[in-house]
This record gives C-alpha cells, sequence and structure tokens, in this order.
C-alpha cells in the first residue's frame, strides 16, 4: 500500500492497528547516499565503534526518502502468515518559518541507483510525508502556546498581529514607504468596500512580503478596530495573504481566534507526521526485522529520535530503548546452521534460495488492497516489496531451525527461543574478522597480532605485498589506497618472526602492527569520546559486563528441548574450514570443554 502526505491521515489508524496486532514486522529503507567521503567508507578491520562512528557521519548527511513496513501477522485457522506491505514517501518540508529546514547531501550513484529502479523523486519532494524529531517537537509546540497565550493577555485576541507578534510589547507602529503607501491605501479602500456592501464574509487580499503584511496589520487595525478579523494564510505555492473575515461581536472574534488556534494545533500535527508511525512501531515492542539493517536504524534513530550520539555506549543503549526486539536477516543467514546452504545472503537471491530444499517455502498471503506485490515478481529496492521479502526470509529460516527438533516443529514463532539467539545483532559488511555488532552486549574484540599496516611506493602491485610476506607463510591482502594496504598472515604465529624481519632500516616500505596504526587513527578519537562520559558511568558498566571470552560461541541457545537427535546434528554443531568467505577467516577454538559437549544449536562459526 502506497502511502503519500495526501492519504497518510486517513491511513494512519490502520497502519498503526497493523504494527500493534502483528506478531513481527519487517523494514527496509532508501537513501540518498551510503557513505561520507570524510571517513565514511568501510574498512576490512573496523572494529563496531569504529563502523558506528563512519556510519553515524552518513547518516548525518544523507535522507531517508522512502520507508517500507511489512506488517506479518500469523492465521492459526489457515497456518500462515498474512502480510500487510506499506510502502511510505518521506520528504521532511519545513513546518514553519520557525522550523526546521534541513540540509541534506546526495551521493550519485546512489540517486543514480534509485533512478534506474524507477524510483519516484518528484513524488518523494513533492508528497513525502513530513515528520519532526521529539526535540524539534516539543520546541515548535512551546513556541505555538506562547504565542496563543499572547492573546489572553488582551481585551482582544486580534490585537496580535496575524504573525503571532503582540502590539502590546511593541515599540509602536512602523512609518510607512513612500513607496508602500499607495500599495496600503488600496488594501484600505478593498477592505472598506468589504464591510459596506455585506455580501462577502470573508477577503483574501493580494500575496505580499512580511513587512507588507505588517503594514497592513497595523494600517486596518487602526482604521477598521472592530468588525473584521486578519489571518494570515499560505497559498498550494507558498505564497502567504492575509484574510480578513467580517464579525459581528467581540465572542465572535474570540471564537475564530480559538479556531484559528486550533487549526495551528492541528498543523503541527500533520508536521509531525511519519514520527507516529515510528513511535507506534516503538511502543509496539514487536520483533523489527531488517536485512543488513545497521544503515537503516542508524537513520531512523537520526531522523526520527534523537541526534545520534558521538559515544558507541549510548548509541546501543538508544537502539534498545528504541527497539528492544530486532534482528538481522543477513547476519542469520551468514550464520550456522544456515551459511554452509546459502550461497548468496543478497536479498533477491537469498528469497529465492529459501523456497527451495532443504528449505520450505513460506506460507504467507497478501491481504485485501494489498495485491501490488507478489514473490514471483515485484520492484525490487523499493522500501515496502524489500521489507515483504525480508519478512518472507526470517519466516523460512526461523521454520527451518523447526526441524531440527524433536519432534519436529512446522512453525517457529518470532518469540521462540530458537530465534533469540539471532536478535539485537547487526551485520558488520566487510569486516574481516567481526561478524556482527552486539546491541545487547559486549562487542567480539579478535587478536589481531598477525594484521599489519603497510604503506608503499605507488607503483607497487598486489604481488610486491604478496611477495614480501611469501617466506611467512602467505597473507590476504586488503588495499586501502594506493600507498597503503593491510596484509593479514595466514600462519599467525608467525607474526612476530615476519614483523621483526620485515621492520629494516632502509625500506622503500613501512610495517607497523595494527593495533599500532589503530592507535595512531583513531585512538585519540576514541579517547575523546571515552572521556565525555563520567567516570562513574564507566565503572558501573564495567562492573555489570564480564570480560569477554573472545573464543567462545556467542550463538548458543541453551533453552532448547528436547536436545537435538544425533542423526539430526551433521553440520549444525561443527563448522566445516570448507566454507569460504569473501572477507576470509579467522579461527577461534573453544576452550570450554562442558560448553563443546553441550548441545549447541546455533554456533557461531570459527570460520567467518
Amino acid at each position: 500500500m502506497e502511502i503519500t502526505r495526501k492519504n497518510f491521515k486517513q491511513r494512519l489508524n490502520f497502519v498503526t492497528e497493523s504494527i500493534n496486532s502483528a506478531d513481527f514486522l519487517a523494514v527496509d529503507g532508501e537513501f540518498t547516499g551510503l557513505d561520507s567521503n570524510n571517513g565514511g567508507h568501510a574498512m576490512p578491520f573496523d572494529t563496531p565503534e569504529v563502523r558506528y562512528q563512519r556510519v553515524r557521519q552518513g547518516a548525518c548527511d544523507f535522507l531517508l526518502l522512502q520507508f517500507g513496513i511489512c506488517t506479518f501477522h500469523y492465521d492459526e485457522a489457515k497456518m500462515l502468515y498474512e502480510a500487510r506491505p506499506f510502502n511510505f514517501y518521506l520528504f521532511p518540508r519545513p513546518y514553519s518559518r520557525t522550523g526546521p529546514d534541513i540540509r541534506f547531501m546526495c551521493q550519485s550513484s546512489s540517486i543514480e541507483f534509485l533512478a534506474s529502479q524507477g524510483f519516484d523523486f518528484n513524488k518523494a519532494f513533492k508528497d513525502g510525508i513530513s515528520y519532526l524529531t521529539p526535540g524539534d517537537e516539543a520546541n515548535l509546540r512551546e513556541a505555538l502556546q506562547q504565542k496563543h497565550q499572547q492573546f489572553s493577555q488582551f481585551s482582544s485576541p486580534a490585537f496580535v498581529t496575524p504573525d503571532g507578534v503582540s502590539q502590546g510589547t511593541s515599540k509602536g507602529p512602523v512609518s510607512i514607504p513612500d513607496e508602500q503607501k499607495e500599495f496600503i491605501k488600496e488594501i484600505c479602500e478593498k477592505v472598506s468596500d468589504f464591510i459596506e456592501k455585506l455580501t462577502e464574509d470573508k477577503l483574501s487580499l493580494p500575496s505580499c512580503n512580511g513587512f507588507q503584511r505588517k503594514l497592513i496589520y497595523q494600517s486596518l487595525r487602526a482604521q477598521f478596530p472592530s468588525g473584521i478579523h486578519l489571518e494570515t494564510q499560505t497559498g498550494e505555492k507558498k505564497e502567504r495573504h492575509i484574510v480578513v473575515t467580517r464579525i459581528k461581536s467581540e465572542e465572535d472574534m474570540k471564537r475564530r481566534e480559538a479556531e484559528k488556534q486550533a487549526a495551528e494545533v492541528a498543523d503541527l500535527d500533520n508536521a509531525v507526521g511519519f514520527t507516529k508511525v515510528i513511535r507506534a512501531i516503538s511502543q509496539s515492542g514487536k520483533l523489527v526485522v531488517g536485512h543488513n539493517m545497521m544503515l537503516d536504524l542508524i537513520h531512523i534513530l537520526h531522523q526520527f529520535f534523537y541526534p545520534l550520539p558521538e559515544s558507541y555506549e549510548e548509541f546501543k543503549d538508544m537502539c534498545m530503548s528504541a527497539f528492544p526486539k530486532m534482528l538481522d536477516t543477513k547476519l542469520m543467514a551468514s550464520t550456522s546452521p544456515f551459511k554452509d546452504r546459502i550461497m548468496s545472503t543478497v536479498l533477491a537471491d537469498l528469497q529465492k534460495i529459501l523456497e527451495n530444499k532443504p528449505f520450505q517455502k513460506a506460507q504467507v498471503e497478501i491481504a485485501e488492497k494489498f495485491s501490488k506485490y507478489t514473490t514471483e515478481k515485484g520492484p525490487l529496492h523499493e522500501a515496502g516489496y524489500d521489507a515483504y521479502l525480508t519478512g518472507i526470509c526470517f519466516i523460512c529460516m526461523s521454520n527451518f531451525l523447526g526441524t531440527f527438533q524433536n519432534p519436529s516443529q512446522d512453525i517457529v514463532p518470532p518469540s521462540s527461543p530458537l530465534v533469540q539467539p539471532f536478535t539485537n545483532k547487526l551485520f558488520l559488511m566487510r569486516v574481516y574478522d567481526i561478524p556482527y555488532l552486539n546491541l545487547g552486549g559486549q562487542d567480539l574484540t579478535p587478536n589481531r597480532d598477525h594484521v599489519f599496516h603497510l604503506t608503499f611506493p605507488k607503483e607497487w602491485k598486489t604481488s610486491d605485498i604478496v611477495h614480501l610476506f611469501s617466506p611467512f607463510g602467505g597473507s590476504q591482502i586488503f588495499w586501502l589506497n594506493d600507498t597503503s594496504a593491510f596484509a593479514s598472515l595466514h600462519f599467525k604465529e608467525d607474526a612476530q618472526k615476519a614483523l621483526q624481519s620485515l621492520r629494516q632500516p632502509g625500506t622503500v616500505y613501512t610495517i607497523r602492527t595494527f593495533q599500532q596504526y589503530q592507535h595512531s587513527k583513531e585512538g585519540g578519537q576514541m579517547a575523546s569520546r571515552k572521556r565525555s562520559t563520567t567516570s562513574t558511568e564507566n565503572n558501573i558498566a564495567n562492573k555489570k559486563r564480564k570480560s569477554l571470552n573472545v573464543e567462545a560461541a556467542p550463538f548458543v541457545s541453551r533453552s532448547i528441548t528436547p536436545p537435538i537427535p544425533e542423526e539430526n546434528t551433521e553440520n549444525i554443531d561443527e563448522p566445516n574450514g570448507k566454507h569460504t568467505d569473501n572477507t576470509k577467516a579467522m579461527e577461534t577454538e573453544s576452550s570450554n570443554v562442558e560448553d563443546k559437549k553441550a548441545e549447541q544449536m546455533f554456533v557461531e562459526p570459527e570460520v567467518w
């Protein structure tokens, strides 16, 4: 269902009801850009904190233009899900002259991509739904309340100008410049004729600028102290003009002012717009599913909640406060028991793979009035459709987990313990050895002693770097720019030997450990951000959190009963080293014997 500002008000209650009655919902967004030139690009050895800082910068620069929500409602009688996909066009048009006037950037590759997919930019800019952050809304409501309170200070509310300026606080009337005298004279004559003829109830004066409106107001008030009410209105083309209304008494004047104030409050409510939908999602507490959803989440928080904090820990707290239950289907598809059975985690590919064995096609039907989408054919990269596909992928993978139960479980609800190990973890793209950002706990901190940062002449090729490390078992190369790269040794135990051998005086290259590189480039900034939080908060956080065992398997569900039978556990507990990922691998070994013996259904792969 497509929703713009033309039908948003009429559809809002239905959207809210769909959210509140859903078993879970899926989301997706389309943006004017993805990453910032100033350090916004994803790098292979980003930590979750560094990645957040990169994406945060982009979220502050770009704009979310289209947002998709698909609610999924399980029908026990039919034993299937009913899907209600909504596709919202968004645009932060200014509510008033005092409201926020958003500046944003566009990334040419992103705009070109959206255009190639048929994105309707005219619809977004012309009919996009407005929105306000809670802070902006509070400021505007306070200003409006102060404006309305001015009326109660005078015997007649008409003492306040249409622009909200009280004549009681004015320094005096403004002198009419010579070039404006003829214009004001004509206006006064029009109003005089309007009052005498008694044929019309309203008179719309010509559009004019703010200074002219002030002159009109003070001149008409002086010449016609009673009998008329003045109000500034805005036309379809944003032109502003004064409307003169005939009144019969002081009570009539107050009634008209009350109606005007109510209309202004309603206008502000309309300006809050799409933020009401996001609040409904947050307040529902429902599981929110996304695909590679880190960027979506950060944009949602930035545009509809509060400014993104500099502190990474504060960001995680903000996420959990806004959406206490989230799940990333890209991470789920990249994790046992799925990763060995799924060759591509691109959304469209993933949906098709999950329709075939060993998986089973999701039983989903589109609700009435939502017939635009089907799984066989749909507008890929339209946010509503992508949200719909994301939800279908989640259903397929969740139900697949049920096949390992004894007895087998055909339908696995989103609240099932089988799903819990995947919640509140966001997939990290292009990161060498950290698969996810953990919103609900401490992030993984892998050992990177075998990773080196090199700088070298511009003429160097990949073969030159490979040759440099060939005596030490070879390496994986990650280019940063024309003169620098990361090199990760295949044999970690040779790291110190390689560093001692290669760090020689007089070489055309320089080599340093990853820790030295990280400290020089990011350590100062990170230390500054950490110092911005109080030492008390840090001490409390450190006391509450146990030290992280990097070698432990974080994706372990211990609430699954009964245990998985032996014949059904093949390739589930044991990561096989044959799987290759584009980001290569960091091998970890569990040192916890009891963990190894336990029934571990969702074990994070040892090889990423």
